[in-house]
């Protein structure tokens, strides 16, 4: 069961350091104060980031004008700056005054092919091209929201260099909802291209924002968000007239028992009390016209799952049904797997390293273990390489949830964004420290 954490709780917190070599008190963040005022200071400027992004949006591997801004604003702040990673990736770093550690700090930049509805001022009419389609385009799930806290928290950590231990790596990544067909991209993309190599973060801290309690931060230590497989089926069978279907084979008899199919292994065959798994149907597609029974049909979906045995085995079970059912029917079909996203799982010595830095930055509740989301995110690929924390923040509850046409946020989150993705890392670099020698 979930629970909001309190000052009690944080006790706890002081043998996380011990783990982590740190020396500093678990309850005390001496940039607290300096912190929060600059945040406040700044909360206009962070704001006007968000609207000018939200109205150009842009889609994966297509944010052009979105990584120009962030790297024209931190060039101007001093940062070392590279650029073109992962074809639109930002890639900053900034050299402390003292010595100490290297962190990360990571925001995603992609919109979603979505038409916006939120009847804002400042709402997106943009149209991208998606599977080579003109499409509108939507920062549906709250990026522009990431890029613009990023920001605000790169000009605070800029004017605090001399007091920074260490050194602080900014992420701005591309695709993180996938790169177009046929085309390679997002944090895997980064991670190959070594981000994270040089130099090596101790830790790398990620947010996205939520439908929730203005300022709330909700996290859990281990598993948090789903891996993701897409999968497409294409299937070959025999067409013939509507009125014979006899004559023909029926594809449209046959999608619905794969669902059916589907939907008996997610809650029937699986142990869903052991861990959530979900397989979903998105598209189905065949046929032109009402009295022709068509040769050809496509399907695709997606698999959510938090355990890596479950997920062999329902792969299994997924192609045992198709092959099952494509052969009763006597027609041709296959089940392909397409790019998988790995679990969020955050590190249990991370999470309760930061606990009170997470508390300090809301201005809402936090709960340190929240339930598992079957959403996936590909911050999971960093994770795989440095230990990382993941962490949801609440922007109020809008009309609808992440992906939808209506989605939009509370811009009184954004300063609560800014504070925590500032304090987290100015914390686990001082926690981290070595001790001096006596």
């Amino acid at each position: 069961m979930s629970q909001i954490i309190t000052k009690a709780a944080l006790l706890g917190t002081a043998m996380a350091l011990f783990a982590w070599g740190g020396s500093a008190s678990a309850e005390d963040s001496r940039h607290k104060t300096a912190v929060f005022a600059a945040a406040s200071a700044l909360q206009p400027k962070v704001v006007a980031w968000r609207r000018d992004i939200h109205q150009h949006p842009e889609l994966g591997n297509r944010e052009f004008r979105t990584s120009a801004l962030v790297a024209e604003h931190l060039r101007a702040l001093g940062y070392e700056v590279k650029t073109g990673i992962a074809h639109t990736g930002v890639v900053a770093t900034l050299k402390g005054g003292k010595p100490g550690g290297v962190v990360a700090l990571r925001a995603d930049m992609d919109a979603l092919p979505v038409e916006e509805k939120t009847g804002l001022p400042f709402a997106s009419k943009v149209i991208g091209e998606y599977n080579g389609q003109p499409t509108p385009v939507m920062h549906a799930c709250g990026h522009d929201a990431h890029v613009a806290i990023l920001m605000g928290a790169a000009e605070i950590l800029a004017g605090m260099q001399a007091e920074i231990a260490g050194t602080v790596v900014l992420i701005f990544q591309p695709a993180e909802e996938g790169p177009p067909p046929g085309e390679e991209g997002g944090a895997a993309m980064m991670v190959a291209q070594g981000v994270l190599a040089n130099p090596r973060p101790g830790a790398i801290f990620g947010l996205h924002v939520s439908p929730g309690e203005v300022g709330a931060i909700a996290y859990r230590s281990g598993p948090m968000m789903a891996a993701a497989d897409s999968y497409e089926i294409r299937i070959k069978g025999k067409q013939t007239h509507g009125a014979r279907p006899w004559d023909g084979i029926d594809l449209a008899s046959m999608s619905a028992e794969i669902v059916q199919a589907f939907n008996q292994i997610a809650s029937r065959r699986l142990d869903v009390a052991r861990s959530p798994t979900v397989i979903t149907v998105a598209v189905i597609q065949s046929g032109v016209r009402h009295n022709i029974i068509p040769e050809d049909m496509m399907m695709a979906g997606t698999l959510r799952t938090f355990d890596p045995d479950m997920r062999t085995a329902t792969i299994a079970q997924m192609q045992g049904a198709v092959d099952s059912i494509v052969t009763r029917y006597g027609a041709q079909g296959k089940l392909t797997l397409g790019g998988a996203v790995p679990v969020v799982s955050n590190d249990a010595d991370l999470a309760r390293l930061m606990a009170p830095t997470l508390l300090a930055a809301a201005s809402g509740p936090v709960d340190p273990s929240t339930g598992q989301i079957t959403g996936a995110e590909d911050f999971a690929e960093f994770q795989a390489v440095v230990p990382g924390l993941f962490y949801r923040l609440g922007v109020g509850f809008p009309p609808g949830t992440n992906h939808s046409p209506y989605f939009t946020i509370d811009e009184a989150a954004l300063e609560v964004g800014v504070r925590a993705q500032v304090l987290t890392a100015l914390d686990f670099l001082d926690r981290t420290a070595t001790a001096p020698a006596d």
